[in-house]
């Protein structure tokens, strides 16, 4: 992996130690990728404004999130996946988009009206993705009926935007806000921007005739559980109120390479959120005027959301359902024994540092 350098971002911030650490943990990778494979490539349902739709998610493999290579954020191993040397020609970019093309044409029987497609950074980022790349991608997608790109707010330009919808494509700009609170944001994740430069952001892509699908983290480090869960219905709350915020994906953190939070998990001091968690958050903000979806990954497992063991896949499924019917009577048909021990958690547990059950 190239060796990171600070970025402007961090100075006057406060993040200097937050990202010196980050660098120390991130130059433990020596993997290396092909800039000619994406990712991941996957086909799944997507709820949507405009209903639910088979989606392509694609997760090109870029030179990786600039923030990131400055140290980045706590919780996120992306950047440890990106390709050495810090960029990808326009050629290899697009070798990628034909790969996840092929992978479509083989598992799927009807195209995708959705594409979503991440980067692991921004891919507005002119950095990561140059302007002639994205155009190219726009331009091979113009015939599907939505796209999700992924971005940090500073790079949410209204231009940028209406390369896709000027082909007719409902256009929505993904972007991982994690929390409308700045201090969690600043001291938790260690993000830089602030929740008025969200505002900002969904007033551009309003504009150009997009909207915006905020992301959400759910319980990172140094929050209690009962903390996180508060903190994630005050932000899906706030996320709805802002006009052009149409959808609110909460992700629940889970412990991925390369990342403070798996240091901080190997030394006892983090337990991914219970799926209890997921299921209250979603279960008592379904009346706010947003669509509002959450996808645990690794549920089930130490390193990702969970409960008990037993409850895990049901819970999940309860998750998924409410997903695409937006209804929070499912999660009345799941109970489980180790929901008395979850409220004991949400009761008494008060410290980051000493999650109460494992």
């Amino acid at each position: 992996m190239s060796k990171p350098s600070p970025d402007v971002y961090e100075q006057g911030k406060g993040m200097d130690a937050h990202n010196k650490a980050m660098r120390e943990i991130r130059s433990r990778k020596d993997e290396t990728y092909d800039p000619r494979e994406p990712t991941r490539v996957w086909i799944d349902e997507d709820n949507t404004p405009d209903g639910v739709y088979q989606s392509l998610t694609i997760i090109l493999n870029t030179g990786g999130c600039r923030w990131a290579r400055a140290g980045g954020c706590t919780m996120c191993g992306y950047v440890a996946e990106s390709v050495e040397g810090g960029s990808v020609s326009h050629e290899d970019l697009m070798a990628q988009i034909d790969v996840c093309l092929e992978h479509e044409a083989e598992n799927a029987e009807d195209q995708s009206g959705l594409i979503k497609i991440y980067t692991s950074g921004s891919f507005l980022d002119e950095r990561e993705v140059p302007a002639e790349t994205r155009r190219a991608i726009a331009s091979e997608f113009a015939d599907r009926d939505r796209i999700v790109v992924e971005s940090l707010p500073d790079f949410v330009e209204l231009e940028k935007i209406e390369d896709f919808t000027q082909h007719g494509l409902e256009t929505d700009v993904a972007i991982g806000l994690e929390t409308a609170t700045d201090r969690v944001r600043r001291d938790c994740v260690n993000k830089y921007f602030e929740f008025s430069e969200f505002e900002r952001a969904a007033e551009h892509a309003q504009e150009a005739g997009g909207g915006i699908k905020a992301y959400l983290l759910m319980k990172p480090p140094f929050l209690s559980e009962p903390e996180a869960i508060a903190d994630m219905k005050r932000s899906v709350r706030r996320c709805a109120d802002v006009e052009a915020c149409h959808t609110v994906s909460m992700n629940p953190t889970n412990v991925q390479r390369h990342t403070m939070v798996e240091d901080l998990y190997h030394d006892g001091g983090y337990r991914p959120p219970w799926l209890w968690s997921v299921a209250e958050v979603l279960e008592s903000t379904a009346d706010v005027d947003a669509i509002v979806v959450s996808d645990p990954v690794g549920h089930g497992s130490d390193r990702g959301a969970h409960n008990c063991g037993e409850c895990d896949d049901k819970v999940q499924t309860a998750i998924k359902d409410f997903d695409l019917r937006q209804d929070p009577s499912v999660f009345e048909q799941v109970s489980c024994e180790c929901e008395l021990t979850w409220d004991v958690v949400r009761e008494r547990e008060t410290g980051y540092n000493q999650p109460l059950a494992r």
